[in-house]
């Protein structure tokens, strides 16, 4: 059990039975009466946010995760395939579980799949991925600089901005936390 003033951005707390990672941990203290953590909350359970105040004096559980190195294989209906690297053992994860970051599951990549009691309750995507774009408007000379980048449709269906020269079929690096173009990866 930690001080709620303890509380900071990241941690994983237990409140009322149910698991939630701390989004934004603010102290506040006002002129008059005792201090308080405003804390935006999401519940790991069912991706839910909460907004919640706890007391300075109040108590709470901090839960610990197992991260685990797991291969996305393939999707099967509503669940979703993992693959664990060390012992090739295999889960199924249902949309509830991985939330946003559904929409970074490319076969064969490796993503951390965070455990609680050995029952999965969240996936982290890796910082960065290489995909391909599927659609993008063509190069225009004599285009001004003000047009600096223009959207591209990658093969997962999500969209960000590119430099002009990104061109369909180029294969980019993208930032997971931003959803943003970092580089334009060099085919092999």
């Amino acid at each position: 059990m930690i001080n709620a003033t303890q509380i900071r951005k990241g941690m994983v707390i237990k409140v009322e039975r149910d698991l939630f990672k701390v989004l934004e941990a603010v102290h506040i203290t006002p002129g008059k009466g005792q201090a308080l953590m405003q804390t935006k909350l999401r519940k790991l359970k069912d991706q839910t946010l909460l907004d919640h105040r706890f007391r300075s004096k109040d108590r709470v559980e901090q839960a610990y995760l197992e991260t685990i190195e797991m291969e996305f294989l393939y999707q099967e209906g509503g669940n979703y395939i993992f693959m664990n690297t060390e012992n090739y053992e295999q889960i199924k994860l249902t949309s509830g579980i991985i939330g946003d970051d559904v929409k970074y599951l490319v076969p064969n990549v490796i993503f951390k799949i965070e455990m609680h009691e050995a029952q999965p309750v969240g996936v982290e995507p890796p910082l960065t991925l290489d995909l391909k774009v599927k659609k993008t408007e063509p190069f225009l000379k004599g285009a001004t600089a003000s047009a600096s980048n223009k959207p591209a449709i990658l093969e997962n269906g999500i969209t960000v901005n590119v430099p002009p020269f990104i061109k369909e079929g180029d294969i980019i690096r993208i930032d997971t936390r931003e959803d943003k173009y970092l580089e334009r990866v060099k085919s092999t």
